[in-house]
């Protein structure tokens, strides 16, 4: 069903805040933003709703019992028709530390769905994250696959996504720097996560180019009062953007202030890290060819380590807001224009504006999600 612009609504406009106003799309595009447009069809809402752009979501790995690291195109489609229910419009398919036939096989079947171009939720590229990883902060990624950063490795693994690696999560503390200047010269977000990395080698790694901390605080080095580590390169250079997964179990309400206190509303993203299990009940799943135990929302390996998460991005926003007493705008600006910005995408993503991609979600004021839609495409809706 097509979407041709909302009217007399509350509405969500980038560098003007909430205003009643009315808007017309085209095309797929932002065409109009002018309270004078009165087309009939257009869709006018109850003053309980709020149009907000679309959320972006750059970090997850699946969704809907489907995992981008055994996808089909049937299983990338039900982590894509499962997202949107959270008011998500795009993301990046983002895969983890496997065996290097595993992963080209997840790049390959990824990129090919990309180049189909079909409607509905859009992959913006992908999200390499690991093998490139240190031993020592692995997480829930398998340790046996783990290798040390290497360029020809992953021009092999770009070559397999036909150049659709959009952002790299890597250690570079394990021959990585050279990797981080390579990432730069191909437009690709070096992030730094998983990682053991000593702060003035963080500071390094952004003098080659590094530009993110993948979900800040976990798998990685913590502050110390002698060595900042990792995390203290995350909190201190305003040259890193700050992935956060706001879950309330990865990272605690006093450090999501912490974090939101030194980056502000404008260098720090939200993301889900989600798997398998999101939108789906308790029980046993896979991540990575591994056991993944989920109850009460919490997925955690045999070991008790967590493995990603079950949060809905429109969760991660009203946690944030809890957390910090961050106003609706603010918060939401880390679900969608600050990641736009991040990937290099802010020209056609991230905000409401003439001319951009029309996403929206449509939500009420305790964010329940009763519409998304993706380019100009209703793709769920309560309505």
């Amino acid at each position: 069903m097509k979407c041709v612009g909302f009217k007399h609504s509350n509405i969500y406009v980038y560098g003007k805040g909430l205003e009643k106003t009315s808007l017309s799309v085209e095309d797929g595009k932002i065409k109009k933003i002018d309270n004078a447009l009165e087309d009939k069809e257009l869709l006018e809402l109850d003053d309980k709703y709020i149009v907000l752009p679309g959320f972006v979501d750059k970090h997850t790995h699946g969704a809907n019992s489907a995992d981008f690291m055994n996808p089909s195109k049937e299983k990338i489609r039900l982590i894509l028709s499962a997202i949107a229910k959270e008011g998500t419009t795009s993301c990046l398919a983002t895969t983890m530390t496997q065996s290097k036939e595993n992963i080209s096989l997840s790049l390959e079947t990824i990129a090919d769905y990309i180049e189909e171009k079909p409607s509905g939720v859009e992959i913006l590229g992908i999200h390499l994250e690991g093998p490139f990883i240190s031993p020592k902060h692995a997480g829930a990624q398998p340790l046996k696959y783990i290798i040390p950063c290497d360029i020809k490795a992953f021009d092999s693994f770009n070559e397999k996504a036909k150049n659709h690696i959009k952002q790299v999560t890597l250690a570079v503390e394990e021959n990585g720097l050279d990797l981080v200047k390579h990432l730069k010269t191909k437009g690709i977000v070096a992030s730094l996560g998983h990682t053991d990395c000593t702060y003035e080698e963080a500071v390094d790694a952004i003098h080659q180019g590094a530009t993110s901390v993948s979900h800040m605080f976990n798998a990685m080095r913590g502050l110390h009062h002698r060595n900042a580590g990792t995390v203290g390169a995350g909190l201190l250079e305003d040259n890193l953007n700050c992935e956060l997964i706001c879950d309330l179990i990865h990272v605690s309400k006093p450090v999501v202030q912490l974090l939101y206190k030194n980056k502000g509303s404008s260098n720090m993203c939200l993301i889900t890290d989600a798997m398998e299990a999101k939108w789906m009940p308790d029980g046993d799943y896979q991540l990575g060819g591994q056991k993944v135990i989920v109850k009460h929302g919490e997925a955690r390996l045999e070991d008790g380590t967590l493995a990603g998460s079950t949060l809905k991005m429109n969760d991660a926003i009203s946690n944030f807001m809890q957390a910090t007493g961050a106003s609706l705008i603010d918060a939401v600006d880390l679900a969608t224009i600050n990641p736009a910005r991040c990937l290099h995408i802010e020209d056609r993503k991230g905000s409401i504006e003439v001319g951009k991609d029309a996403d929206f979600v449509v939500v009420d004021k305790d964010l329940n999600v009763y519409m998304t839609i993706c380019r100009g495409e209703v793709v769920y809706s309560k309505l």
